[in-house]
């Protein structure tokens, strides 16, 4: 690895990863190295349950629509998206979704303001947060849900135990409360010791990194796959500050105190 560059650590699956890699070398992000690590995979399970009397459904991930479409589910009229990335899967298999602003509280209120009547199914995998099909229910929209995929976490790779037992600076987003927690304890195991810097999706993922020291960190103002590349874009510039001043943490972090650093703002 260059010794004169962060490292971008990606722990998604690795098609995700893949992506967020590839739009942020199409946005001109440089001066920095990958490493690919997925914590968690996909893996399509099914089976699609009866779908008679469905009469729309509900996605909270883009593998949820890949899943259903990879289980040979039909497009339906109606559908819903809980944000932009999912929405664009759900476009890719034919299906026009309606699109929440990237949460399952979001999702749910659009569901709800809506009111489109039937019976709803949401199709998930097996960790999912929010329980929205039964608060739908319980609201009066009818919906059910099925597990149509798993989401097994997988341990660190070769380079990445390195790249955090090194002294270069790691930027690292995380997209999710489980994720999060599954690094966490991921970088406890092996000691790391590199300068973390951290995006997150929201609050909630940042507290699931259980007390792990971050020097720098962002949470974006609303679940979206756009602001976590800024951030990202932003962590990396204040990554390389680090190391054009020798690695030195102590002096960063006075900087930043000071307002001097790169993430300081008017």
């Amino acid at each position: 690895m260059p010794d004169s560059q962060p490292l971008l650590l990606l722990t998604r699956p690795r098609a995700a990863s893949e992506r967020f890699l590839g739009a942020l070398r199409d946005g001109g992000v440089s001066g920095f190295t990958p490493v690919l690590s997925p914590l968690i995979e996909v893996e399509t399970t099914g089976p699609l349950p009866e779908m008679t009397g469905v009469t729309g459904l509900i996605f909270t991930s883009a593998n949820g629509v890949r899943a259903y479409a990879g289980l040979g589910g039909e497009p339906l009229s109606l559908c819903y998206a809980v944000g932009e990335a999912t929405a664009r899967a759900a476009r890719d298999i034919c299906m026009d979704p309606k699109v929440a602003q990237g949460d399952a509280a979001a999702l749910r209120a659009l569901v709800l303001e809506e009111a489109p009547g039937g019976r709803l199914l949401h199709l998930r995998g097996t960790h999912a947060r929010g329980d929205l099909a039964a608060r739908l229910t319980a609201a009066g929209q009818p919906c059910a849900e099925a597990v149509i995929y798993d989401q097994p976490t997988r341990r660190l790779s070769s380079g990445a135990v390195s790249a955090l037992r090194g002294q270069l600076p790691v930027v690292v987003p995380l997209f999710s409360p489980r994720s999060a927690a599954v690094f966490a304890a991921a970088a406890r195991d092996v000691n790391a010791t590199a300068p973390l810097f951290a995006a997150y999706m929201s609050a909630e993922v940042e507290a699931a990194l259980s007390g792990l020291y971050v020097l720098d960190s962002e949470i974006v103002l609303r679940p979206d796959a756009g602001l976590m590349r800024k951030s990202v874009e932003k962590l990396l510039e204040s990554a390389r500050s680090l190391v054009e001043r020798g690695g030195s943490v102590k002096s960063y972090e006075s900087d930043v105190r000071s307002g001097k650093g790169p993430q300081a703002t008017d």
